[in-house]
């Protein structure tokens, strides 16, 4: 997942201030024999167990607390499940990468770690791999920038497909996010 993504989710956005992110550590890490491909319809990836030798390129995140937890439980929904899974550490990270860069460190460590994998079956699925560099080039401005939603708006409202799958900043998912933010302020000033 992108930073800016990761931050929009917990945070409620893509540009949280640093005392928000302190705790947070995002490293790169390899995925072995797994495969992600683009879901139908949709912006964003899943993926997938493969008995093919390939790995896929993420993200290793540490500091994330119970409450962002729950959050990234809420976003990804029911396509997916999260799953404890061993991943290989990379050495250094490029500027800006999210889990889909093509360069990358030497290999390191091996650690344990939780991801979400797609649970909806392969007819929801494209054959083609995710490209993450389209994704930043072309369509991350839905799911992190304000200003650029009226196109995810306008699908929502025809019920036309969603390219953000309700995740974009005005979907369900989202909205979903948003209120239990508001809930959580209610009861901290409660207390």
């Amino acid at each position: 997942m992108a930073p800016q993504v990761l931050y929009r989710v917990c945070y409620g956005t893509s540009t949280p201030s640093p005392h928000q992110t302190t705790h947070l550590t995002i490293r790169p890490a390899l995925l072995p024999n797994y495969s992600r491909r683009q879901v139908r319809f949709h912006d964003y990836p899943a993926i997938t167990p493969t008995t093919a030798r390939s790995s896929v390129r993420g993200a290793y995140v540490t500091g994330l607390t119970e409450g962002d937890l729950w959050r990234l439980d809420i976003f990804e929904g029911e396509e997916y499940e999260r799953r404890v899974v061993r991943v290989q550490l990379l050495d250094r990270i490029r500027d800006g990468d999210g889990g889909g860069g093509k360069e990358g460190g030497g290999e390191g460590e091996e650690v344990e770690a939780e991801t979400y994998v797609w649970v909806q079956g392969e007819e929801g699925l494209e054959g083609g791999e995710w490209d993450f560099e389209v994704f930043k080039r072309e369509k991350m401005k839905r799911w992190v920038e304000e200003e650029d939603v009226d196109e995810v708006d306008a699908a929502v409202s025809a019920q036309s497909k969603d390219p953000t799958g309700g995740r974009g900043l005005n979907g369900d998912i989202s909205n979903q996010l948003n209120g239990a933010r508001g809930v959580e302020k209610l009861l901290e000033s409660a207390v």
